[in-house]
């Protein structure tokens, strides 16, 4: 059986038009109306352009609640955060960086949904 790739998200908010904002603010994507979904407006985005998205499972030990997220990948995490609250965005989870070098962030938009920011582990010279 081969592995079935995630290749959409879809996020949910009740202030469309300032949540379209922010992420258009933030990562500089463009969204087109593509009609009524559930008798709300449905904004398409392309986002991440021609790369795919991969995923993982974390343990979280009962140290915080269950949850799903997607993460961006930015070059300066610091600078995104200060852009997104700037953009009407709040930091959850402040920078940090993993053993590996990776660098990430959590932040919720306007209308409260979880997102993830990272930078990645410098390359090996």
């Amino acid at each position: 059986m081969s592995s079935t790739p995630v290749t959409w998200f879809e996020i949910g908010s009740d202030r469309p038009e300032e949540v379209e904002r922010f992420y258009a603010d933030l990562f500089g994507w463009t969204f087109e109306e593509q009609g009524v979904a559930n008798g709300g407006s449905y904004r398409v985005t392309t986002a991440g352009g021609e790369q795919g998205i991969g995923g993982a499972i974390r343990a979280t030990d009962g140290d915080s609640p269950n949850y799903a997220i997607f993460y961006a990948e930015v070059a300066d995490v610091a600078e995104t955060c200060r852009r997104a609250e700037a953009a009407g965005g709040k930091l959850l989870v402040p920078p940090r960086s993993a053993p590996s070098g990776l660098t990430f962030a959590h932040l919720l938009d306007p209308s409260g949904n979880h997102l993830g920011v990272f930078t990645p582990p410098p390359a090996a010279a």
